[in-house]
């Protein structure tokens, strides 16, 4: 796990963690549950169970706590994916054109890179298209993944808060060549990012 990657990614990573841990729970009481009763209700000890015909009570039980849980998964889920969504006033717009089997990145000030470079912290909105097939924008870093498609466009958002490089990766297969359709995206920090882009080249300036 890559901590504050982006703070989506701390939200999905808590979301999932959550989830987990309840199904973990109840497998563990379910099956605990299951070979008790196999044991104390065996044939051979002529134990009968009591028969039940309605509780109220227990009908109840197993009625409300499942749909608070289920409630609770559904908020922190919708909060995570409000994190995602949101776009400040100063978000910095890059269009992508996705095509068998390369990313196009475009920039404002017209540089076009097969590699994303951002600045970190600044809210970034990837505006998408595909000039032919589906494809579906993936950086397993940040959690995100966004369908591709031809004749609309769909936005992708995300602020990473760690300089560094993260694969990005096509999830929607989209022919002979899908597994090789990767790139990076590149966080540097906001003055390397302006000299980057006002130097009109593909790699970013060392100090």
């Amino acid at each position: 796990m890559l901590a504050q990657v982006t703070s989506h990614a701390d939200a999905v990573d808590s979301v999932m963690i959550y989830i987990v841990g309840i199904s973990i729970f109840f497998l563990i009481g379910i099956s605990l549950t299951m070979v008790f009763f196999v044991f104390k209700y065996h044939r051979k000890k002529n134990i009968k169970p009591k028969d039940i015909h309605g509780n109220v009570l227990l009908e109840t039980i197993w009625i409300v706590i499942p749909t608070i849980i289920a409630l609770t998964m559904f908020y922190y889920g919708f909060q995570g994916y409000n994190i995602g969504r949101a776009i400040p006033e100063d978000a910095y717009y890059i269009d992508v054109v996705a095509k068998t089997w390369d990313w196009d990145f475009k920039y404002d000030n017209g540089i076009n890179s097969d590699t994303l470079y951002v600045p970190v912290n600044r809210t970034i909105v990837l505006q998408m298209e595909s000039l032919d097939v589906n494809h579906s924008l993936f950086v397993p870093a940040f959690r995100i993944k966004q369908d591709v498609i031809a004749g609309k466009v769909n936005q992708l958002i995300f602020k990473a808060e760690n300089v560094g490089s993260y694969d990005i990766a096509c999830a929607e297969y989209c022919g002979l060549n899908h597994s090789a359709m990767y790139t990076m995206v590149v966080v540097l920090a906001e003055n390397d990012f302006n000299i980057w882009l006002s130097t009109n080249s593909e790699e970013p300036v060392k100090n």
